[in-house]
């Protein structure tokens, strides 16, 4: 068996290939969009790279088959330093693969003097390829992370502790407590000066620049933070259109004052599932006729600036997009994703609205030092 870096285009191939080889018969399995995954490591796309770098690579057995893969990352973060992280991890069921795209990974995370390593994860925004697949009981979501059972192991025998549990809940129409969740929302929408609106694209402009303003607000307190720039912001609007009707983003204000958003995308996988990771021209037109056929939301971002917090905001914003959903009758289900164990106020809001807890995903971290 032999380790080669990913660094030509048949190298990239490769790294795509290894899917074909480890969920082959899987019926659980859905291919990610090839693209996404290489913007991913494209210096031009990933913000990532400003301060950090990246670096992947596949096992090829001794017959010249595809056996596995591995990416390596880091990024110089304000107040944690230079943090590593490993993603994109996928091997066939043999300790001496796993174990050799692990060692040369840690390897030169360790050479480029990081502190810890956190796995798998993204080098990127955490809404996407990040964490361990624990359990599940619905199909795999657009850019979420699948595994087979038998990595978990793997990752916990070379000292890698949990650091985040993350939770996916799924909101079923017909299980919905709109009842009782109706009464307390109708308070919170009806106090003098509270409103609550769907975003429009013909007012792009006002509504990024009120995202921007909550976002900065409600995540200036977190570590290592970075401003959103409304340039950026303004372009993944524009960039999410065909899976963003109008209605999935729902903004609240009091007076003018911007204080809080909740944004869905339909579920693409529902019909991205049948592409295997392609998406040319006619992906593209196939999407677009299909489109009205995918029955499930996807949260994907919830925030409220820190001064409206626990004023019963984000029930209001969840009744809204549920107006606004009974008008189509589309969505039977929501799904919201990234609910940490460190978040019980909203684990406990989600499951007195009758949500059911459908995946588990776990981040890991292992520090770094005593590697080499």
């Amino acid at each position: 068996m032999t380790i080669r870096e990913v660094i030509t285009a048949n190298d990239i191939e490769n790294f795509h290939r290894v899917l074909d080889v480890v969920y082959g018969g899987d019926e659980g399995f859905i291919y990610p969009i090839k693209a996404d995954v290489e913007a991913v490591f494209d210096v031009n796309k990933n913000k990532s790279f400003r301060n950090g770098a990246a670096r992947r690579w596949v096992a090829v057995d001794t017959a010249g088959r595809m056996a596995g893969r591995v990416a390596a990352f880091y990024s110089v973060k304000p107040k944690s330093g230079k943090r590593g992280g490993i993603g994109f991890f996928e091997s066939i069921n043999d300790d001496e693969v796993a174990n050799a795209l692990f060692d040369i990974a840690e390897e030169w995370l360790a050479e480029e003097s990081c502190l810890s390593i956190y796995a798998p994860i993204n080098f990127g925004d955490r809404d996407s390829y990040w964490g361990l697949l624990i359990s599940a009981t619905t199909p795999t979501s657009y850019r979420e992370n699948y595994h087979p059972k038998y990595y978990q192991q793997w990752f916990t025998s070379r000292g890698y502790k949990l650091e985040i549990e993350q939770n996916t809940y799924d909101i079923v129409e017909k299980e919905f407590n709109y009842e009782r969740f109706s009464k307390i929302a109708e308070r919170v929408m009806s106090k003098p000066g509270y409103r609550f609106e769907f975003f429009r694209y013909a007012q792009l402009e006002k509504f990024a620049a009120d995202f921007v303003s909550i976002y900065n607000e409600a995540w200036a307190f977190h570590d290592d933070f970075e401003p959103l720039q409304y340039e950026a912001l303004h372009k993944r609007l524009k960039e999410i259109k065909p899976a963003m009707p109008e209605e999935f983003a729902i903004f609240a204000y009091d007076n003018h004052k911007p204080i809080g958003f909740f944004v869905a995308i339909l579920e693409i996988n529902q019909v991205l599932k049948d592409f295997k990771g392609s998406m040319g021209w006619w992906q593209k037109i196939q999407f677009m006729l299909n489109r009205s056929k995918i029955s499930k939301a996807k949260g994907i971002v919830f925030g409220i600036v820190p001064s409206h917090q626990n004023l019963g905001v984000e029930t209001g914003l969840i009744i809204k997009f549920h107006q606004g959903n009974a008008t189509t009758k589309q969505m039977d289900t929501m799904e919201l994703a990234w609910v940490g164990d460190f978040n019980p106020k909203m684990i406990s809001m989600l499951e007195s609205l009758g949500a059911v807890k459908t995946k588990v995903h776990h981040t890991y971290r292992k520090e770094i030092s005593g590697i080499i």
